[in-house]
C-alpha cells in the first residue's frame, strides 16, 4: 500500500484533474446507460397489438375500462345528503354531538366549538334491482342506481380543499406529482390522432364556489405532454384555433416543418424531453385546426339528445354541456377527460346550495351514464363521480364543515361492480368503519382496471421511484366485476 502523499493529494483533486479524469467516468456511465437500454430493449416483452401507444407494451392485468370520465364535485358535496342516509343522525338533529366521536379527532372550522348533530333535510329512497338508497334530490341518477357502484366508506387525508383536491388528483401534496389523467396518458397513450389524450372543462353552480388551479391536471414530473389540456367551456373550446388572415394550409406546413427540423437539430445536442414536446404539440395544434370545429359542431346531435341532458345552448358553459361533450370526446379517443363542476362547498345554507348543485348535475349525469350504454362504450369506459372530501355530520351553521373520515363516491362502467353499495359509515356518518377505501385504493383500482398494476407504473425522479400510488394502495376487489 502507497504511503499517503498529501502533496499528490491535493493536485488529484484541483479542478482540472478532476474534469480530465472524471471524461472517462462520463464516458463510462454513458457507455453503461446506452448499454442498459439496448439490454432492457432486448428482455422487454413483446408489446400487445392495440393496446397501449404508451410506456407500457403489455397490460399486467385484463383490461376492463380503456378510458376515464372524472366528473369531480370541487368543493365536497355532503355524502349525507347524496348517497349515505343516517335516520339515527336525523333522530339527534339539534341535540350534542356524541363526544366519544370526535375526541381527538382533526376538525377544519369546528374546533373548540360546540358540535350539534345535524340531520339530512333530504329523504332517500330505495331504487333498483338492489334498492340502493338515493337522495331524493337525486331522481334522475336513482333511475340509474343498477348501473351504479356506490363507494361508501371512502377516507383522504387532506382536509382542506387545495391540498384534498391535490391528494384526490395525484395521490400526494407534493407539487410537481403527475395527475392521474398524466399517468394514464404515459402508460397507454391517446387513441386520438388529433385531439389531446387528458381533456379538462370546467363549470359553476351559483353557490359553493371554490377555485380550481391548473396544478390539479399537471403532468409533474412527467414530460408535459402528458398534462390535461383546458378547454373552455363557453365559446370556441380552443383560442386561435383558426390561421391569421392571408395564411393557408400549405405555408401553417411549412412553418411546421421548418420548426420541427430545427427543433430535431437541437434534439442531437440535448435529451430535452421537451423539445419532443413542443414538437408533438406544433404537429397536435395543425390537426386541432381541423378536429376541434368537428368536434364542436353539435348538429348532428338530436333534439331530443340535447333535452335528455337538460342542455338549453350549446357551449353555455353548463355542466350539462360539457356532458354532451364529453361523450363526444370519449367518441373521438380521449383517453382522461375532467369534468369540474365548482359547486360543493356549503358552509351555510345547505339546504339551498344542495338544491342547486344538484339540478345542475343529476339529469346531466344521468344522460351521459345512459348515453355511454346506449352507444355500447360504458362497458369500457370508466365513470368517477365525486369530490374531494365530505362534509360533517354536525351542523356549522346553516351548512356543515369539511370531512375526511367518511364519504362517499360512485363508479359506473368500465370493470366497476353495478348495482352495488362497497363499505359504510358508522351510524351518524362520522367515520368509514366497514371495508373502508383510501384514495390511494381508490387509485389503484382504478388503475387495475385500465389493465396496470400501479405498482409497475412509475417514473424515477432523483432517485426514487414516483407512482400515483405512492407507497400504498391496493386495488379494491368488492368494487370490480
Amino acid at each position: 500500500m502507497r504511503p499517503f502523499d498529501p502533496v499528490a493529494h491535493a493536485l488529484s483533486v484541483n479542478r482540472r484533474t478532476f474534469l480530465s479524469r472524471s471524461a472517462y467516468g462520463l464516458g463510462a456511465a454513458a457507455f453503461g446507460l446506452l448499454a442498459s437500454r439496448t439490454l432492457a430493449a432486448e428482455t422487454a416483452p413483446a408489446a400487445v397489438p392495440g393496446f397501449s401507444r404508451g410506456a407500457l407494451r403489455a397490460p399486467h392485468l385484463p383490461v376492463k375500462a380503456k378510458r376515464v370520465i372524472f366528473l369531480c364535485m370541487a368543493g365536497g358535496p355532503s355524502h349525507l345528503e347524496t348517497f349515505d342516509w343516517k335516520p339515527e343522525l336525523r333522530r339527534l338533529h339539534g341535540q350534542a354531538f356524541p363526544p366519544e366521536f370526535t375526541k381527538g379527532q382533526q376538525l377544519a372550522q369546528l374546533q373548540n366549538t360546540a358540535l350539534k348533530a345535524r340531520g339530512s333535510f333530504v329523504d332517500f329512497r330505495r331504487h333498483g334491482k338492489a334498492g340502493i338508497e338515493v337522495s331524493d334530490l337525486f331522481p334522475h341518477l336513482a333511475g340509474m342506481a343498477d348501473d351504479l357502484c356506490v363507494i361508501r366508506s371512502m377516507r383522504t387525508e387532506q382536509i382542506n380543499h387545495d391540498t384534498a383536491h391535490a391528494f384526490m388528483n395525484t395521490g400526494s401534496i407534493i407539487k410537481g406529482r403527475p395527475s392521474m389523467g398524466s399517468w394514464l396518458l404515459y402508460g397507454l397513450g391517446s387513441e386520438s390522432e388529433n385531439l389531446p389524450g387528458y381533456i379538462v372543462l370546467t363549470s359553476a353552480g351559483k353557490s359553493g364556489q371554490q377555485p380550481v388551479s391548473a396544478r390539479q391536471w399537471s403532468s409533474g414530473v412527467l414530460p408535459s405532454k402528458y398534462q390535461g389540456i383546458l378547454f373552455q367551456s363557453r365559446g370556441d373550446a380552443v383560442h386561435y384555433i383558426g390561421n391569421p388572415e392571408g395564411v393557408c394550409q400549405s405555408t401553417q406546413r411549412q412553418v411546421i416543418e421548418e420548426a420541427a427540423r430545427l427543433n430535431g437539430l437541437l434534439a442531437e445536442e440535448t435529451a430535452d424531453p421537451e423539445i419532443a414536446t413542443r414538437v408533438a404539440q406544433y404537429e397536435m395544434a395543425f390537426r386541432m385546426q381541423s378536429s376541434v370545429p368537428e368536434l364542436l359542431d353539435f348538429r348532428g346531435e338530436s333534439p331530443a339528445t340535447l333535452a335528455r341532458y337538460g342542455i338549453r345552448e350549446v357551449g353555455d358553459g353548463s355542466f350539462a354541456s360539457n356532458c354532451l361533450m364529453a361523450r363526444r370526446l370519449a367518441e373521438r379517443g380521449v383517453r382522461m377527460i375532467q369534468l369540474y363542476h365548482r359547486a360543493w362547498d356549503h358552509h351555510g345554507d345547505i339546504e339551498g346550495g344542495m338544491r342547486g348543485s344538484a339540478r345542475d348535475v343529476d339529469q346531466a349525469t344521468a344522460a351521459l351514464l345512459r348515453d355511454l350504454r346506449e352507444r355500447g362504450m360504458l362497458d369500457d369506459t370508466l365513470v368517477l363521480w365525486g369530490g374531494e372530501f365530505g362534509r360533517t355530520p354536525m351542523g356549522q351553521g346553516s351548512g356543515r364543515d369539511h370531512h375526511i373520515l367518511g364519504f362517499s363516491v360512485f363508479l359506473a362502467g368500465g370493470g366497476a361492480k353495478a348495482g352495488h353499495v362497497h363499505g359504510e359509515t358508522d351510524e351518524l356518518g362520522y367515520r368509514a368503519v366497514r371495508d373502508v377505501v383510501d384514495v390511494h385504493d381508490l387509485h389503484a383500482t382504478m388503475l387495475a382496471l385500465m389493465g396496470i398494476d400501479h405498482h409497475r407504473l412509475n417514473v424515477r425522479f432523483q432517485g426514487l421511484d414516483v407512482r400515483l400510488t405512492g407507497v400504498a394502495g391496493k386495488p379494491v376487489k368488492g368494487v370490480m366485476a
